[in-house]
């Protein structure tokens, strides 16, 4: 089948469950300890836009705030 889901277990207990399961031969663990790797936002989305938009956000962004400050 081939499909795979990621879980995340807030019971201990549940790793036993799932064992047995896997000697059932209804599923199989892939990895007891996986760790989701954690990406800075920055890493992510660097190169997303070019610099020149980045500078034409930078002036809208500010141009907004100085209009939300004027009201």
């Amino acid at each position: 089948m081939g499909n795979k889901i990621l879980i995340q277990l807030t019971n201990q207990k549940a790793m036993g469950l799932l064992h047995e399961l896997e000697e059932l031969r209804l599923i199989k663990v892939l990895s007891e300890d996986f760790v989701p790797v954690k990406t800075k936002l920055s890493d992510k989305y660097k190169g997303i836009i070019s610099k020149e938009q980045g500078e034409d956000l930078n002036i809208h962004i500010q141009q907004m705030r100085s209009e939300w400050n004027d009201i």
